[in-house]
């Protein structure tokens, strides 16, 4: 099977079986959104929708969280990974949206990669999920499923690399929910220490390169 196959293959198989697909994220706003996938760093969704009620109703807007103490942020969140750390990314990002900006979320990797903790797997959410855009955001469940099925070559050993092997072969009009299918592919079956690949559909076509598939 060549690659340009196995990518067909998959993409229909996920096409047919999924469908059109979104985050598990909650949100009402490019602004919720951004902030919610920033908090998703090494954390779980679940986690995270769990937090960001109480957060958005304090600060729905870049306006409200731009004005809010950090420590005040910090309560709210403190339950998620590297509270500290985001606490200030949100102060931060909030300011410079309201400075930069006037409080709209960007729609451009340049702009939103200037915003503090926004790297450019976030900036490809929220372009895809928000904007509607064709970005592909190689997290650490896309980046495991690409290599053990054999989308991506070994030598795409950063998550940069693994999106532009993608991106070589996922139609444009694919690319989004391309995403998701391999994110929760991974987050449900192919997880990253125990693998449930009896009860995965592409398992015979599945070369099973478990070798540098997981992202230091």
């Amino acid at each position: 099977m060549t690659r340009k196959e196995r990518f067909n293959y998959i993409l229909d198989y996920f096409s047919k079986k999924v469908g059109n697909v979104t985050t598990e994220l909650d949100f009402g706003s490019a602004f919720q959104l951004l902030v919610a996938t920033l908090l998703s760093a090494q954390c779980t969704d679940k986690r995270i929708n769990m937090v960001t009620p109480n957060l958005f109703k304090h600060y729905p807007t870049a306006n409200e969280m731009a004005k809010a103490d950090v420590e005040d942020i910090f309560e709210l969140v403190k339950s998620v990974s590297y509270p500290n750390a985001k606490a200030n990314h949100l102060s931060e990002m909030s300011k410079m949206l309201m400075s930069d900006f006037d409080g709209n979320v960007p729609d451009n990797t340049e702009d939103l990669t200037k915003l503090p903790g926004v790297g450019r797997k976030t900036a490809n959410v929220i372009q895809a999920v928000w904007f509607g855009k064709p970005t592909l955001a190689v997290d650490t469940h896309v980046y495991r499923v690409s290599h053990r099925l054999g989308l991506v070559p070994a030598n795409a050993n950063t998550p940069f690399k693994v999106e532009c092997e993608l991106l070589k072969y996922i139609p444009e009009n694919e690319v989004t929910n391309a995403h998701h299918w391999l994110l929760l592919h991974g987050r449900y079956t192919c997880k990253s220490l125990n693998p449930q690949c009896d009860k995965c559909a592409l398992n015979d076509i599945c070369p099973k390169i478990m070798e540098g598939s997981k992202l230091a």
